[in-house]
This record gives structure tokens, sequence and C-alpha cells, in this order.
């Protein structure tokens, strides 16, 4: 987890979002123990109610599941129930701002393919760039 902390969202939700990533890239599988509250108190320098917190937010969302004694499990299918929730809120809340953005800079889809395939806007087919002649050359 980062340890950087966003002064825009309390601490408590960012550590839940922390742990959200966490599940969704696969760091933290299902069946997986969370680090403990104390750990991550110390290793953070927060309260550990504001980690309990946090990790409360994840069982009340039935995502984690106490153990009394062991500590927070991820619960069997945190992940596919947090892919489910986060394409909805994607589609919902981002995408429409993004659809927008792209309709306004009147991108084509060559031009976004080639940009997510790290080709840049541009791609391959756009003509190279004039190089500077070197002394020799003239």
């Amino acid at each position: 987890m980062d340890h950087e902390w966003n002064d825009n969202q309390p601490i408590y939700r960012q550590l839940r979002d922390r742990v959200v990533a966490m599940i969704l890239d696969g760091l933290l599988k299902e069946g997986d123990p969370l680090p403990s509250v104390r750990n991550v108190s110390a290793d953070y320098r927060v309260n550990p109610l504001t980690v309990l917190k946090g990790y409360q937010e994840l069982v009340d969302e039935e995502l984690v599941e106490k153990r009394r004694g062991l500590g927070m499990f991820v619960k069997e299918g945190a992940r596919k129930l947090l892919l489910k929730g986060e394409r909805e809120k994607f589609l919902s809340e981002d995408w429409p701002r993004i659809s927008e953005t792209i309709q306004r800079l009147g991108l084509t889809r060559e031009e976004l393919l080639n940009a997510a395939n790290g080709r840049g806007a541009t791609g391959p087919a756009a003509s190279p760039a004039p190089q500077s002649e070197k002394k020799g050359d003239r």
C-alpha cells in the first residue's frame, strides 16, 4: 500500500480503497487475511481506530469477514462483487464524462486504440518527424 495520504478524503476511506485495489489487482485473493490493524496502524502511522473503521466498511460491504481470534479475511466472491460494482460505477459516473471529452476533442477510434496500445495518439501511420540535417549531408 502507498504511504501517501490525500487530504481530500478521510484516511479510513483511503485505506478501504487501497484494500479494494489490492483485491481487484489480485494482490489479495479470496480467503487471504488482511494485514492486521496493528501492523497497518504502525506502518502508516495512523490511529488503529482509523484502520478499524476502514476495515469495517469492507465488512459492511460484505467483501471481508471477521474470524474471531484470527483477523479479517477476503470473502469468497469479493473480487467478482467488486468488479461488478466498479464496472457499474465507471459506466455511470466516469464514462459519460470521458465520452464527452472524446467527442469534444474529435478523437477517432484509431487514435484511442493507438493511445491505449502505447503507440501515442498518432500511431505508427503518422509521418516521421523531420530530422535535423547533419553537417556532412549538405
